[in-house]
């Protein structure tokens, strides 16, 4: 018996005397990578000698009355698949729609197969590489030697919307090894060839079918292209093949589609919006941050832009000086050995800087982990000691591909506000929760909401089963008492552990990975990490990674595009602008500062000779939240006529009572 399930099992479940898997080697995602996927088939029933014919996951959808228009794939056994797909009895089938992110993956990477599709339509002779879904969309890499400028790009749209109104299935067929090549020779395709040619002997690689168009891909798609009733191709960059710039230059066309055309203009207002709200445009326009072509990845950040980053880590250091916490500093160089310890040297040796001293291999950190253990380790530390919650603003180096580099958003140094608690076993639930309440209060703050997610244990990883076990419980069970909904991603945790992200919405609807929380029973282990317990021996402590910023210049950019430049008061680098309308007004206005930034006010002036309604825009255009317009008639009063970027004119009142206003405004950090 088949059942349907909002939630489901892991793996599908499976009679061994009637089911059989095989290993098959797909592409996934655009990346090559190796799957254990079920080809379930039909098979003997052994009971009564007779063929017994599988049914599809539409079928089994439709039998519960749950399949409709908006029903697009399935999900069995915890896995992604075509409608079509056969399924073995007693798996738990799930429908998805695009509402859920499995269902949009599945409906962006059909887009991106018609879109690879209409290129070869009109430009045969091009050659396709790869073509995933990504996080808002899709996008194909294409070697082409025409080039794809605007009017390209709609004239491959049009082909597009000829394929979706053809309304081709798309039918699902597995090769093996050597007839794959062969079917992908025949049509021309070398990067095809090249990916399969990197597949071992005996392997069986799928592919699938639309009208006339075949493509190397491991699925899930759409039944048919008809479904996909809105698309729209955004931009055309330059990609190296596989991001290695010793490769040869291709062309990625990003598009985005929607099951309706009302979807698609609602996203395509939103872009327009986030285009103003772009961090790297406020950050040159604001006078905060850029990063120049002598440091690609390596961000500067100028005068304001400094105290924007400074009142945010003093926010930083206040909160955790009142949850418990001690500022630690750890070197930015140490040596290989220590890497080795720490296990980053074999399993993140890539994304690492390093050098040689003295005929010594040293690696600029990449995390502040390694630095932490030490600083416990300095001392013999009782059961009475714990917890032990050490912080550090720690400058770390990552290499990151050049086509991967995006403002502050993707950096190659940033500054990650790193946690590491060390405690007991009976602890870790009372610490994450206390760490989850702690992220709630900074987010809340900015005013984001956000979500929660586990990840579970990755295939390249360290530990026992019974750690990780241990670890994955002990984070389920702190976010059940935590009692907000939150989702499981399986095998996307840290080497040494799992974690909880925390994943914000910013005011676009838009979602960033910010804060984490990471359970590791490794470190302690390889660091040889003790605490002496009531017994008078030594204990292993266990260990919370955490972050709540993530990296410091990220949450900068993320708030500039969340406050589209406009901080609230508290933050912002110039808080108030005294605007003077003639030079008789100048002491008055002097005056009016010295208040102002004895008070803790942050305050420009402008006295320049320009018309007053140049001088107002030009403070709106850098986002000021107050402008003091002094006049003849303020100068004489002894007054102060405000105008407030978020309410407009506020009238007249004295400095001090515009002071007591602001202060109020600070002090609540209203936003």
């Amino acid at each position: 018996m088949h059942s349907i399930n909002g939630r489901f099992r892991r793996r599908p479940i499976l009679h061994p005397e009637r089911h059989t898997c095989r290993r098959v080697f797909c592409f996934s995602g655009g990346r090559e990578n190796f799957n254990y996927m079920p080809e379930y088939k039909r098979l003997l029933c052994s009971r009564k000698g007779k063929v017994v014919k599988m049914k599809t996951a539409y079928e089994i959808i439709k039998d519960a009355g749950q399949m409709n228009r908006t029903v697009i794939a399935a999900k069995v056994g915890g896995e992604t698949v075509d409608l079509s797909r056969e399924v073995p009895d007693g798996a738990l089938v799930e429908a998805l729609t695009f509402e859920q992110i499995e269902g949009k993956k599945v409906f962006w990477h059909t887009a991106s197969h018609i879109l690879a599709a209409a290129v070869k339509r009109l430009y045969p002779d091009a050659k396709l590489t790869i073509g995933p879904s990504i996080d808002n969309g899709f996008y194909y890499d294409i070697d082409s030697e025409v080039s794809f400028t605007p009017d390209i790009i709609e004239k491959i749209e049009k082909e597009m919307q000829k394929i979706v109104k053809e309304d081709a299935k798309m039918e699902r067929f597995v090769l093996p090894r050597d007839e794959a090549i062969k079917l992908m020779e025949e049509k021309r395709e070398p990067y095809k060839v090249m990916l399969i040619g990197r597949v071992p002997e005996g392997e069986d690689i799928s592919f699938y079918k639309m009208g006339e168009f075949v493509d190397l891909c491991a699925g899930p798609h759409l039944f048919s292209t008809g479904a996909v009733k809105a698309f729209k191709l955004l931009q055309c960059t330059g990609a190296y093949w596989e991001g290695d710039s010793k490769n040869k230059m291709l062309q990625r066309v990003y598009g985005i589609a929607f099951p309706k055309k009302d979807e698609l203009a609602a996203y395509l207002e939103r872009i327009e919006e986030a285009k103003k709200r772009d961090h790297r445009k406020l950050g040159r326009e604001l006078d905060l941050f850029d990063i120049y072509d002598e440091g690609p990845g390596f961000p500067f950040f100028l005068p304001k832009g400094m105290v924007l980053r400074n009142l945010l880590e003093d926010f930083w250091r206040e909160e955790h000086r009142k949850n418990g916490y001690q500022e630690i500093r750890t070197p930015i160089m140490l040596n290989k050995d220590l890497w080795l310890r720490s296990g980053h040297w074999d399993h993140y040796k890539n994304n690492m800087y390093t050098t040689v001293i003295d005929d010594q291999d040293f690696a600029i950190k990449p995390m502040n982990c390694p630095g932490g253990m030490l600083a416990y380790k300095r001392c013999i530390h009782s059961y009475r000691d714990l917890p032990q919650r050490m912080a550090e603003l720690g400058l770390v180096h990552r290499h990151e591909l050049s086509g991967a580099l995006h403002g502050l958003m993707r950096v190659r140094c940033f500054t990650q506000d790193d946690a590491h608690i060390f405690m007991t076993p009976d602890q870790i639930e009372s610490e994450i929760l206390g760490v989850m309440r702690m992220i709630d209060n900074f987010y809340s703050v900015f005013g984001f909401k956000y979500s929660l997610e586990l990840s579970t244990r990755p295939e390249d990883s360290m530990g026992s089963d019974e750690q990780w076990d241990m670890a994955t419980n002990a984070l389920r069970r702190a976010l059940e008492d935590n009692g907000k909904p939150y989702t499981v991603n399986e095998g996307d945790g840290a080497f040494y552990g799992p974690k909880i992200d925390f994943h914000l919405e910013d005011s676009l609807g838009r979602t960033w990975q910010c804060g984490t929380i990471q359970l590791d029973f490794q470190m302690p282990e390889r660091f040889d990490l003790t605490y002496v317990g009531q017994d008078n021996e030594r204990h292993r402590p266990v260990m919370i990674h955490r972050v709540i910023f993530g990296s410091i210049e990220r949450f900068i950019g993320i708030l500039t595009e969340h406050y589209a430049g406009a901080f609230p008061l508290w933050l912002n680098p110039v808080q108030v602008k005294i605007l003077s309308i003639n030079e008789r007004n100048i002491d008055w206005c002097n005056e009016i500062e010295n208040s102002l930034v004895s008070a803790g006010l942050r305050v420009e002036s402008d006295h320049r000779s320009e018309k007053l309604g140049f001088k107002l825009r030009e403070a709106q255009l850098q986002k000021v939240p107050y402008m003091l317009v002094i006049g003849d008639n303020e100068t004489n009063e002894r007054k102060v006529t405000i105008r407030s970027r978020r309410e407009g004119n506020l009238g007249s009142m004295s400095v001090d009572e515009f002071i007591a206003r602001c202060d109020e405004e600070i002090k609540l950090k209203k936003q």
